[in-house]
């Protein structure tokens, strides 16, 4: 094999877009954006809106899949929504993104130390505790919430709870001198 081969990564294969889309607060306008993508039949992996610094514009970050020609086909459909003010997908810029679980895990005396130094070992914190159960905010990227999550699944996970990816651009990509 050529080293030149396309990994998974590469422009054109089917992999995860993030797409930061903001949206006038106006009535209507998230449910227009969610119907677009049932009305294609495009999935959506995880989807976050909340506002911004304008209280007139609200954020929305959606996690889609798709080759280049699904995404550039969503991409153009979510311009047209009215009330879109702007859409960009992240995938290809540098970004900084964040993902939130609260995670209820079932424990006994002799199992919460060790749920308790698994969420010190990823930076999580314990925000609710009783004589049967300790819940986790685990805070960070995608993956480091899927690691923690499969770390506690052997004690029992009771309830879950995720936002999803938030995603903003990297404004920064020099060096400091």
């Amino acid at each position: 094999m050529s080293e030149l081969t396309a990994t998974p990564a590469a422009h054109g294969h089917d992999r995860k877009h993030t797409i930061s889309i903001l949206v006038e607060n106006k009535f209507g306008a998230f449910n227009r954006i969610a119907g677009l993508f049932a009305a294609k039949g495009y999935n959506i992996d995880s989807l976050t809106v909340g506002p911004t610094e304008d209280d007139e514009i609200s954020r929305m970050t959606i996690v889609t899949r798709g080759d280049d020609s699904v995404i550039e086909q969503i991409m153009k459909q979510l311009n047209k929504v009215i009330n879109t003010v702007k859409v960009t997908d992240l995938t290809y810029e540098s970004f900084v993104e964040r993902d939130l679980a609260l995670i209820k895990v079932q424990t006994k005396t002799d199992t919460r130390s060790e749920i308790m130094q698994i969420a010190e070992i990823f930076r999580a914190k314990i925000i609710d505790i009783s004589p049967r159960t300790v819940t986790v905010e685990a805070i960070g990227s995608e993956q480091k919430v899927d690691a923690i999550i499969k770390m506690l699944k052997p004690f029992g996970i009771k309830e879950l709870a995720r936002t999803g990816r938030v995603a903003l651009k990297r404004e920064f990509q020099g060096e400091v001198n």
